[in-house]
């Protein structure tokens, strides 16, 4: 499974990288999530599953 976060939606909520804080990380640039690695690991799939579901601006998508 693959994991990417559309930067032109995220609007810096943070809720993504308290999910799945393996997974995703936040620019210090503008606070935006950052995907650590696009290929999310088999025990961290249920966390990642979760941060998609909890992201208010549906920014990210898995593959």
């Amino acid at each position: 499974m693959k994991v990417q976060v559309d930067s032109e939606r995220c609007q810096g909520h943070t809720l993504c990288a308290m999910r799945a804080p393996g997974t995703f990380d936040l620019s210090e640039v503008d606070g935006h999530s950052i995907v650590i690695s696009e290929e999310v690991p088999a025990d961290q799939e249920a966390d990642v599953r979760e941060a998609v579901r909890s992201c208010p601006e549906q920014a990210i998508s898995l593959t």
